[in-house]
Order: structure tokens, then sequence, then C-alpha cells
């Protein structure tokens, strides 16, 4: 890898501002923010609206879209052209 053109990769805290849940990763991402964590060292903390804490299809509350009437409005609307 060439030498000073990539980001600085550090750790930071991700927060999920619906549950309140953090984790700590390593990004490119910074922010002035930050908060200390369990190992005693403060980190920038990033605060995210969704993670797969609060994601509907990760926690089971994914509601599905019925497409059906859709397609019927289509058919009716356009049919099966003749060529």
């Amino acid at each position: 890898m060439k030498p000073g053109i990539h980001p600085d990769y550090h750790p930071v805290v991700f927060q999920d501002a619906s549950t309140g849940r953090t984790f700590l990763t390593r990004s490119t991402a910074t922010s002035s923010r930050t908060i200390k964590w369990e190992d005693g060292n403060s980190y920038p903390l990033l605060v995210v609206d969704i993670t797969a804490d609060s994601h509907p299809f990760w926690t089971g509350t994914q509601r599905l879209v019925d497409t059906a009437g859709r397609v019927e409005k289509f058919n009716r609307r356009y049919g099966k052209r003749e060529r």
C-alpha cells in the first residue's frame, strides 16, 4: 500500500439511536463526541439511526407488502397486448 493516501482507521463506538445499544468497532468515521468505554479508554461516539439491534428484518418486525393489487391494477390497465 502507498503510504499517506489512506484514511485513518481507528476504534470508534457506534450507538443505536432507538435502542441505546452501543458497540465498539473500527472505522474511518470520526466524531467530536466521545464516550468512555468499558476498558477505560475514550473513543469517538457515532450515533446511528438503525443497527442490527433495531432493524426490522433482524428483529422480526418486518412487514410484508402485498403487491398483488399492484400487479392486478397493471394488468387491468395494460393487459396482455397482442403482437
